[in-house]
């Protein structure tokens, strides 16, 4: 279109219209955008990896509180094609907590907090060696940055013995060090692990939550160009239906992706919804403003 005169900008918007009954449900304008649906300045990051318009996200919040995860860094992609926000299951099962949505049990979380859940406290506390931790007590070939020295013997004894316990391990090891600045006890920290272990996020994808609990739901925020976007309760949960029909779902999922291309987030027409979305072409950026 660029090439054919048709447009003028190498640049194409969104914004959705989250209100039903609205009879314009929502815009795509392509050379540039439409004023009438954004307040406010927009917030651009550089695309980071072309092909899914990849940017760099920071930290996220819930209710406030730093979950941790990303607070070196994640990357992220906004997706009109996805409906929910993805992310990571460390912070999903967090999410899933405080808003009392009814994941499934993990028994290897409750295992990997049974028998180390102590024993990374007490290292967290003493040394603070968070990425090395894993690897230390024999659960990880890597120390969180790079693959530690080991023998081919080894690892495989390793990852015998670990029976993929890594993954979980490294998410306990994120929750600990949270409740550890929390300064929650020992006991306190193990116990709020365990009730995150019987919250992950099912398999099956949406979790209903209880439409009446909107109001002590926490706000969750995530952290563009240094710049955090909140989303309330009332737009990260999905209603269906009015009355004592209503049904109501958590906008969340998970999706993990390892590294070097994740801690990945996607997203989607949740997050859409709430900020219009600028895709610049020319600029090799994304710009995100609060939706009007």
């Amino acid at each position: 279109m660029l090439n054919q005169g048709l447009i003028k900008e190498p640049v194409f918007s969104f914004w959705f219209n989250r209100h039903d009954g609205d009879a314009e449900g929502g815009e795509i304008v392509f050379g540039g955008v439409d004023p009438k649906h954004f307040k406010g300045e927009h917030t651009f990051v550089p695309v980071t990896q072309k092909g899914y318009w990849q940017f760099d996200m920071g930290d996220v919040h819930i209710g406030g509180e730093s979950t941790g995860f990303c607070s070196g860094g994640c990357s992220a992609i906004a997706d009109s094609g996805t409906s929910l926000i993805a992310g990571p299951t460390a912070v999903i099962a967090e999410i899933n907590q405080k808003i009392q949505a009814p994941g499934v049990v993990s028994q290897k979380c409750k295992t990997m907090v049974a028998q180390y859940g102590e024993e990374v406290y007490s290292l967290l506390l003493t040394e603070g060696l968070s990425t090395k931790i894993c690897s230390r007590i024999g659960l990880c070939a890597f120390d969180g940055t790079r693959r530690v020295s080991i023998d081919i013997e080894s690892m495989v004894n390793m990852n015998r013995n670990s029976d993929g316990m890594c993954s979980f391990c490294e998410m306990t090891v994120i929750w600990m060090q949270n409740q550890i600045k929390q300064n929650q006890t020992k006991e306190q920290a193990i116990h709020y692990i365990n009730e995150l272990c019987e919250r992950f996020p099912s398999p099956l994808g949406e979790s209903a939550v209880d439409c009446g609990s909107l109001a002590s739901m926490p706000n969750i925020s995530f952290t563009i160009g240094g710049k955090p976007f909140l989303l309330t309760p009332e737009q990260y949960v999905l209603q269906i239906g009015v009355g004592i029909a209503a049904q109501c779902f958590s906008g969340f999922t998970a999706l993990d992706v390892p590294p070097p291309r994740g801690p990945l987030w996607i997203l989607g027409d949740v997050f859409m919804g709430v900020y219009h979305t600028i895709f610049d072409s020319g600029k090799l950026r994304v710009g995100f403003a609060e939706a009007a």
